[in-house]
């Protein structure tokens, strides 16, 4: 595909990408002594550690924690290595991995302050807010002097007493957000300020507001000089995009049309101008072109609502050429942590905040792209849909915790309203992630399952597809191609959070099903930092 920008390019070998992945956990620690560990494997242990503490500060975790793991191989009795890997593997995003870390240099050295530090960290990544606090107390314990330890207990306390709080009232709620909008809009409580002078939503001949693309590009340009839209504009465009989400299945079915391509992208995380320079790689959405967003459009980035505010407004201009999967971060428990709940209550307060969050359980939870042609090119070993034609399934996260799940019972999963939680097939697909090994194995996020080539084999024949294009994990080139070529990561958010220094990309699909990959680098932004709505004290300890 020819490249629209001088920094978008295309590898020659696609396969030849690898995942950002730390080693597998090291064995559990055997009963050794002190004079287990010879004087020489201390200090080999201790060159590694000083390769591996250059590889973190050059935001190479993942050579970081491969070093570490040959450290802790040389001496595993010091906990420095053990919590030092437990940091790069927090920053990988492993908080399963870096939780068994941090807890076994703990085991080696229970006054090891920083150790319960990491610890807390990785609890309060996996929403276990209880076990955070419990930690976050200990250290206080041992540094009662620390005191952003203590602005982050009591940040932590806070929303665990929210999310209590919460649940007590969930019951009592008789009425959706979107009916409450709806109601608010009808008595005249959310009408355009008169002294706004910025782009106009149009109305229709009955009055009622519409969208033209127009609107929309004048509203980016608005947002990309760091301006607000009204109150009622943001409603008016969730609610547009609800009405078409609410007519979807939680499995939606595209059809790629001879002389249609479609482009899958992959986590953006409120990174507003890197999704502008996207769009100028993809295109706007047209007749001829669709896109497919694979979820996690907000949280960490600075911009969720502009992200989101752009991708609903092509939803309810183009509403079968853009189309939008639910992530894990479309969710309440992410959004109250990862920074969305604040940025929206900042921007537009709380009911603006209920509206998105309720939008969000509408959204649909996977995507099977259907090519309508043959395919181009030797099809021996290609897994291909009953009608001859390759497909693939879409989902953010990935596959299940058993065989057997098949597209109709995807289909079937009923959503609207409904928070993903920490099992079953909705949370393992917003969720999961693919393993090198066969079989499966526990998350190294600490949520959901880690699945192997094996299990990605047998789903795609069960089910006719051609493969699995999911999401939900960096990649430092932006994609990688895994399990012989059956399960496809993309991530779109180039130097994710400003600092993981890898590109973005996205998958463009034609009628026959070919696939052409796209890359892309990160672009300037205004100085703001990422995580800059989250709760008081959390964003450091998060990124």
């Amino acid at each position: 595909m020819a490249s629209s920008s001088s920094d978008a390019s295309q590898p020659a070998t696609p396969d030849a990408s690898t995942p950002a992945s730390s080693q597998p956990p090291s064995p559990t620690l055997s009963k050794l002594s002190l004079q287990d560990v010879s004087e020489e494997a201390k200090a080999e242990a201790a060159k590694l550690k000083a390769e591996a503490n250059k590889a973190f500060i050059a935001h190479d975790f993942n050579r970081a924690a491969e070093l570490y793991t040959q450290a802790i191989e040389k001496n595993p009795l010091d906990a420095t290595l053990w919590c030092n890997r437990a940091y790069a593997r927090i920053k990988l995003e492993e908080h399963g991995y870096g939780l068994s870390d941090a807890t076994t240099a703990i085991e080696l050295d229970p006054k090891y302050a920083k150790a319960y530090y990491r610890r807390a960290t990785c609890y309060l990544q996996t929403l276990k807010y209880k076990q955070a606090i419990a930690d976050f107390k200990k250290l206080l314990t041992l540094e009662p002097q620390n005191q952003l330890v203590r602005m982050q207990l009591d940040s932590t306390q806070k929303i665990l007493r929210k999310v209590e709080f919460e649940k007590a009232i969930e019951m009592e709620e008789e009425k959706s957000a979107v009916e409450r909008c709806l109601e608010i809009i009808a008595e005249g409580g959310c009408d355009v300020d008169k002294d706004y002078a910025g782009p106009v939503l149009p109305k229709n001949v009955d009055g009622k507001y519409t969208i033209t693309p127009e609107f929309v590009r004048n509203m980016i340009q608005w947002f990309k000089d760091g301006k607000n839209i009204p109150r009622r504009y943001v409603w008016e465009i969730v609610l547009g995009a609800h009405s078409h989400f609410e007519q979807e299945e939680s499995l939606v079915t595209v059809d790629i049309e001879d002389g249609m391509t479609l482009d899958v992208i992959g986590d953006v995380h409120g990174q507003f101008y890197d999704y502008l320079h996207l769009l100028s790689l993809t295109g706007e959405p047209n007749e001829k072109h669709a896109l497919l967003m694979n979820g996690d459009l907000v949280d960490r980035g600075s911009w969720s609502i502009e992200v989101i505010v752009t991708a609903l407004a092509f939803k309810w201009l183009y509403p079968r050429r853009m189309y939008i999967n639910r992530g894990n971060h479309e969710a309440k428990e992410m959004n109250r942590t990862y920074g969305f709940e604040g940025e929206a209550k900042h921007k537009f307060g709380e009911q603006t905040y209920k509206l998105f969050a309720h939008v969000f359980t509408a959204m649909p939870l996977a995507t099977l792209v259907s090519a309508t042609k043959p395919p181009a090119g030797p099809t021996k070993n290609v897994i291909l849909s009953p009608e001859g034609r390759k497909r693939y399934f879409v989902v953010h996260g990935g596959l299940f915790s058993k065989d057997g799940v098949t597209l109709d019972d995807i289909r079937q999963i009923k959503r609207i309203g409904q928070q993903p939680g920490q099992e079953g097939i909705m949370c393992e697909l917003l969720w999961t992630d693919p393993q090198e090994l066969p079989g499966r194995g526990p998350s190294k996020r600490g949520v959901g399952i880690a699945f192997g080539p094996d299990v990605t084999r047998r789903w795609c024949e069960a089910n006719g597809v051609t493969g699995v294009i999911r999401s939900h994990e960096v990649r430092q080139d932006g994609y990688s191609i895994e399990h012989d070529g059956l399960c496809t990561t993309v991530f779109s958010a180039p130097n994710y959070v400003d600092q993981a220094g890898n590109k973005g990309a996205f998958i463009r699909i034609d009628a026959a099903g070919s696939q052409e990959y796209t890359q892309f680098d990160a672009q300037p932004h205004p100085p703001m930092k990422p995580m800059a709505y989250a709760s008081g004290g959390l964003a450091s300890l998060l990124m």
